[in-house]
């Protein structure tokens, strides 16, 4: 099969030909239809996030159907839409696991880092780990929604239920998807920018943020909490200057440029400085439940799989309006 491969961190992915991969007792082979570029397949290439399995076929936003199913795999047939996310494997026995909260486990595997990802014409993966995809998407729309959905969802659910006015400092592909749904839900959205990024801060206004405009600005009223989805750490102190009494600044990346000090008393007051560290299933089972019926739709610019590096360039310049897809089928 053909397969974009990342042989050494911070050098251009290759074309290649490799060997089909065949599945395990426990795993699911797909044909790849799409495959989201996201932020943290940038950080994998560029060395940020450190000891990716080398060589490397990166891509953790796969979404295709099933073409053969291990002796051990139960509810999924050859011809499902089936999707694969981030979270690639969990140990199932350590105390995270055992609480509810497998995001957090001790020895996780990634899809795309640890695991072979969906930057090829085939990919394997633990079926208990791939979730079912709403027939109403098909596979290029579908696909960002398998990381900056349910990333950009489980931030969003930090955020709490009483938040009226939310932030979305970046207003990149996560930012644009969950901005659909706190619209749907009745919250005000103010999207915050790169300075001068009129085009970004139009394209928020489309999708229904009451205020758009740049990073370095204030907000014409106090938000009850923001989520960061740019890898700045200057924006934390940013964001928590803008927030109320008791706000909440969510970090949503998994990796982020160092944050500088800042004031104690932009934190006092009761607000709350979290992040968010990847997902589990039941972030996967609710966040397509609700996607279809807002509906989220993801604004989209295609590339052919021989396009991955030109794709990862454009999420790296923030260029992109939406977010990169590989059309591989």
């Amino acid at each position: 099969m053909r397969a974009m491969v990342l042989g050494y961190e911070g050098k251009p992915l290759k074309l290649v030909e490799v060997a089909k991969p065949v599945p395990g007792p426990e795993q699911i082979l797909l044909e790849v239809h799409a495959c989201g570029v996201c932020r943290t397949d940038l950080h994998i290439a560029d060395g940020e996030l450190v000891r990716p399995k080398l060589p490397l076929i990166p891509g953790h936003e796969i979404a295709g159907r099933v073409v053969e199913a291990g002796i051990r795999v139960e509810g999924f047939h050859p011809g499902d839409r089936i999707g694969v996310p981030w979270l690639g494997k969990t140990d199932g026995s350590c105390r995270y696991c055992k609480s509810g909260k497998e995001n957090l486990c001790d020895r996780p595997e990634f899809t795309g880092y640890t695991i072979d990802g969906g930057y090829a014409e085939y990919a394997v993966a633990d079926y208990r780990y791939c979730c079912r995809l709403p027939d109403t998407y098909n596979f290029v729309d579908v696909a960002p929604l398998l990381c900056a959905g349910l990333i950009g969802y489980r931030s969003y659910r930090m955020v709490g239920r009483d938040c009226e006015r939310l932030g979305f400092y970046g207003f990149g592909a996560a930012a644009h998807l969950l901005a659909q749904l706190a619209v749907y839900e009745g919250k005000k959205v103010y999207a915050f920018t790169r300075p001068g990024d009129r085009k970004a801060q139009q394209f928020a206004g489309s999708l229904g943020a009451c205020w758009a405009g740049s990073a370095d600005e204030m907000p014409p009223e106090k938000l009850d909490a923001a989520i960061i989805f740019a890898p700045v750490g200057a924006l934390v102190p940013a964001a928590l200057r803008a927030c109320a009494k008791g706000g909440v600044v969510v970090c949503g990346g998994i990796h982020m440029s160092d944050i500088p000090s800042f004031a104690y008393d932009i934190l006092w007051e009761e607000r709350t400085l979290r992040s968010v560290a990847n997902l589990t299933r039941e972030d996967a089972r609710e966040f397509f439940a609700i996607a279809p019926r807002v509906p989220i739709k993801a604004e989209t610019v295609v590339f052919p799989l021989e396009g991955a590096n030109e794709a990862l360039d454009g999420v790296r310049s923030g260029s992109l309006e939406g977010a990169a897809v590989l059309k591989i089928r």
